[in-house]
C-alpha cells in the first residue's frame, strides 16, 4: 500500500515522510522508534544525571526572575524538593507562568536536566499536578528520528492509522523457527514496538524484529556465497618475482600477521574460484600496503586492479604513492585516479584511458570507479578500503564490473572474530593483528570537562613544535536537544583561546564534497594546525603529522568509533596522543571509556565492549557506530545474531524439513526484506 492511502497523510506529509525513507506503509511499519519517553516515579535532585529527563516533585522557593531580552521573555525559578536541595529552572516565552509558579506552591517538574556553570538546570520542564502526573505513570510514547517539517506527533498519529487499517500480516518465519528461539509474532512485534505497554513487551517485540533483521542478512549472504561458490577461477596467476623484490626493498619488514594475510591472498590467486576475502586489520596494522602487493601482481600478469577508497583525498594519497613506487622502479604500466570532483572533460579522458589504453593497470578512486558509465578493460581485481563503508550489495555489484573479478574488501572495524565470521559470512577472512614495529603507542587518558585549559596548553605546545591537533565533536551545530560540543560553536571558540598565528578551521557532513576535500587537504598540508571536526575525518586522510586527538563527550560515542577515531593519530614517527572528554557523571560512561585508556587494541577493545553491554543499552543511545542495522546492534544483540546464524543454517541446511511452498514463501519475504525493509546500502560492514 502506498502512504497516500493511510488517512491524514496527504501529499506535503508524504513528502516528509520521503525525506526519511519512508515511502510504503511497510516502510512506515519499520520506522521504529529511537527511544521511548517513560514517564517514572519523581526523583530527587541528589538523583540526577547530566544530559537526561527527570521528573521532580519541587516546589517554588522564591519569587520568579522574569528578563526580557528583545524579543524573548526569560523566567527563571528557583525549586526545592523536599531535602531542602534547589535547582534551576528555565522557561522561554511562557508569561502565563506568573499565575501558575506562585511562591511556595508545589508541582511535579519534567524536563531535561544539564550542567550549566558547575550546577544542575531544568530547561523548559514541563508541569503537572500530582493527579495529572500519575495518570501518565508507565506510560511509554515512542519517539522517532525525524527530518525537518515531520514531527513526532505526526509519525505517531501515520503508525496507528496504519496499523489500524491492516487486517492481515502474514509470518514469514515457521513455527519450529519461532518456537526454538522463544520469538513473539511478527505482527504483535510491530504494534508492540510502536505501543508498548511494558518495558517487557518492547524487549520482546524488539528481539523478533532484530532476529529478522539479523536473519534475512545472514540468509542473503548465505545466497551470496553459494552463487560465487559455482564461478571458476577465470584470473588464475602465481605471483610475480618481482612482487619479492618489491617486499625485500621496503624499508621495514612486514609483520608476521601481514605475511599471513598475503600468503593467503596468493593461495587465492591460483586457487579454484574467484578469490572474495576480507582483510581485516586494526588501525595502524599495515592493511593498505598488503592492497598495493596485489594491484602489483594483478598488473605484472597484465590485468586491471581497482581500489576504491571512501574519500577523494584518501583516493589521492594512495594513488601517488602508488604512481611513486611504479615510477621509483620504471614498472611497465600505470596508475590512473579517478574521482567524482574530475571535470566532465577529465573524466572523459580517464575513462577512456580505463578502457582502451593497454598501460592503465591500476585505478585508483571513490565510488566513481565502479559507476555504470566505467568500462573495464581486463579488470581481475577489485578492492575496497574501508570496507565498513560499503554495503554488502556495493561490493556484489563491484564484482560484476569485470569476469568474476577476485575481490578483496579491508575493513578497520575490530569485530570479535565469532561476529566477523557471521557479518562477512560471503568472505574468507584474514586478520591482521599486529601493528608494524616502528609504531609508537598512543597515550591515552580519559578526563573531565574542568581538564580542558591544561589540555589546550599541551596543544599549544604541540603546535609550536610543528605538529596538528583533531579535536572531535559529536554535532554540528548547538541544538537545545542535545547539550554536547558542536563543531562550529566550538571551532570559534578555540580561535579566541589560541593566538591568530594557529590556523583552526571546521569539518562536518553537511558541507559539500568540495568544501570538504579543500579543507582535508589543507590539514594534510598542515595549512591547518588545529581541525574541529565530527566523526566524518573517521577514514578521511593520512596526516603523519597529527599528533593529538581529543574527543568532546567521548561518553556519547561507541568504544569501537573511538577506536577508529583515535587511529587518525599515532601514523608518523612522533609520538601520539589521544584525551577523552567525559562529559557524564555516569560510572558506566566512565568504566567504557577507561577499557580505551589502558589499551590500543582495537579487537581486545570490542571484546570488551561486548561484555560490558545488555538489553537494556537501547533504551539509551545506541553505541556501536558502525554497524548501522535498523534497529538490531551487533554488540548488545550478539545473542540474537548468533541465533540468527543458526536458524540459518537449519534452514539451508534442511534441519527443518520445510515443504517446497514454504520454503518458497520463506525466500519471497526474506528477498522484499532485503528489497525494501533491511537496506544493506546503511549496513556498514
Amino acid at each position: 500500500m502506498n502512504l497516500s492511502d493511510i488517512k491524514g497523510i496527504g501529499p506535503k506529509t508524504e513528502k516528509l515522510f520521503n525525506k526519511a525513507g519512508v515511502y510504503s506503509v511497510d516502510d512506515l511499519l519499520k520506522y521504529y522508534p529511537r527511544n521511548y519517553d517513560i514517564f517514572e516515579e519523581p526523583v530527587l535532585i541528589n538523583d540526577l544525571e547530566n544530559d537526561r529527563v527527570f521528573s521532580l516533585r519541587l516546589k517554588v522557593a522564591r519569587a520568579l526572575e522574569i528578563k526580557k531580552i528583545r524579543n524573548l521573555i526569560i523566567i527563571n525559578a528557583i525549586l526545592s524538593d523536599s531535602e531542602g536541595n534547589t535547582i534551576k529552572a528555565t522557561w522561554f516565552n511562557a508569561p502565563y507562568l506568573k499565575s501558575t509558579l506562585e511562591t511556595g506552591s508545589s508541582h511535579i517538574f519534567r524536563g531535561f536536566v544539564k550542567v550549566k556553570n558547575g550546577a544542575y538546570l531544568l530547561e523548559q520542564p514541563k508541569i503537572y499536578t500530582e493527579s495529572a502526573y500519575k495518570s501518565k505513570m508507565g506510560e511509554m510514547q515512542p519517539i522517532y528520528p525525524l527530518v525537518k517539517g515531520l514531527t513526532n506527533t505526526v509519525v505517531q498519529k501515520s503508525v496507528k492509522a496504519a496499523i489500524d487499517m491492516i487486517i492481515d500480516y502474514d509470518d514469514y518465519l515457521p513455527d519450529e523457527i519461532r518456537n526454538e528461539y522463544e520469538l513473539c509474532d511478527i505482527w504483535n512485534a510491530i504494534k508492540s514496538i510502536h505501543y508498548p505497554t511494558t518495558k517487557e513487551s518492547v524487549i520482546r517485540s524488539r528481539n523478533r524484529l532484530v532476529f529478522d533483521e539479523f536473519f534475512s542478512f545472514v540468509y542473503m549472504l548465505r545466497m551470496f556465497k553459494e552463487d560465487k561458490e559455482i564461478v571458476e577461477n577465470k584470473h588464475i596467476m602465481d605471483v610475480d618475482c618481482r612482487i619479492d623484490d618489491f617486499i625485500n626493498s621496503l624499508p621495514y619488514e612486514l609483520t608476521n600477521a601481514q605475511k599471513n594475510a598475503w600468503e593467503e591472498i596468493k593461495a587465492d590467486f591460483s586457487g579454484n574460484k574467484p578469490m572474495n576475502r576480507l582483510v581485516q586489520g586494526d588501525v595502524g596494522s599495515g592493511k593498505t600496503i598488503i592492497a598495493i602487493l596485489a594491484l602489483l601482481n594483478v598488473a605484472f600478469h597484465g590485468f586491471q586492479g581497482a581500489l576504491m577508497v571512501p574519500t577523494e583525498v584518501l583516493a589521492r594519497q594512495h594513488f601517488e604513492e602508488i604512481t611513486n613506487i611504479i615510477d621509483r622502479n620504471k614498472y611497465p604500466f600505470k596508475a590512473v585516479l579517478l574521482t567524482g570532483s574530475m571535470t566532465a572533460k577529465e573524466k572523459r579522458e580517464t575513462l577512456n584511458h580505463i578502457k582502451n589504453d593497454d598501460n592503465v593497470k591500476i585505478i585508483v578512486g571513490t565510488h566513481a570507479i565502479f559507476q555504470d558509465s566505467v568500462d573495464y578493460n581486463n579488470l581481475a581485481l577489485a578492492i575496497t578500503d574501508e570496507q565498513h563503508r560499503f554495503g554488502v550489495k556495493q561490493r556484489n555489484a563491484i564484482a560484476q564490473k569485470g569476469d568474476s573479478p577476485h575481490v578483496i574488501v579491508m575493513s578497520a572495524t575490530p569485530i570479535p572474530r565469532t561476529l566477523a565470521i557471521i557479518l562477512y559470512g560471503d568472505l574468507d577472512i584474514s586478520v591482521i593483528d599486529e601493528l608494524p614495529a616502528n609504531r609508537l603507542p598512543i597515550k591515552n587518558c580519559v578526563v573531565g570537562n574542568e581538564y580542558r585549559p591544561n589540555a589546550y596548553r599541551f596543544m599549544k605546545k604541540q603546535i609550536d613544535e610543528g605538529r596538528q591537533i583533531y579535536i572531535i565533536c559529536p554535532s554540528v551545530e548547538y541544538s537545545e536537544a542535545t547539550e554536547g560540543e558542536n563543531v562550529i560553536d566550538y571551532a570559534d571558540k578555540l580561535m579566541k583561546i589560541f593566538p591568530p598565528s594557529v590556523r583552526i578551521s571546521y569539518l562536518h557532513g553537511k558541507m559539500k564534497n568540495s568544501d570538504k576535500n579543500e579543507i582535508m587537504e589543507k590539514f594534510a598540508s598542515n595549512e591547518i594546525q588545529i581541525l574541529v571536526s565530527t566523526t566524518v575525518v573517521e577514514v578521511g586522510v593520512n596526516v603523519p603529522n597529527a599528533t593529538v586527538m581529543m574527543i568532546e563527550n567521548s561518553e556519547r560515542f561507541g568504544l569501537a568509533a573511538l577506536h577508529q577515531l583515535r587511529g587518525r593519530v599515532g601514523r608518523g614517527k612522533y609520538q601520539s596522543y589521544c584525551i577523552f572528554v567525559n562529559g557524564s557523571k555516569k560510572k558506566d560512561a566512565s568504566k567504557r571509556l577507561d577499557i580505551l585508556a589502558k589499551t590500543n587494541d582495537g579487537f581486545e577493545i570490542s571484546s570488551e565492549d561486548l561484555k560490558l553491554r545488555g538489553p537494556g543499552d537501547f533504551f539509551g543511545i545506541r553505541q556501536s557506530g558502525d554497524m548501522e542495522f535498523k534497529i538490531g546492534d551487533i554488540y548488545t544483540d550478539s545473542k540474537v545474531l548468533k541465533q540468527a546464524d543458526d536458524a540459518v543454517k537449519k534452514i539451508t541446511e534442511n534441519y527443518f524439513n520445510l515443504s517446497e511452498e514454504r520454503l518458497n514463501a520463506l525466500n519471497r519475504s526474506v528477498r522484499f526484506m532485503n528489497n525494501y525493509g533491511v537496506d544493506n546500502t546503511r549496513i556498514n560492514i
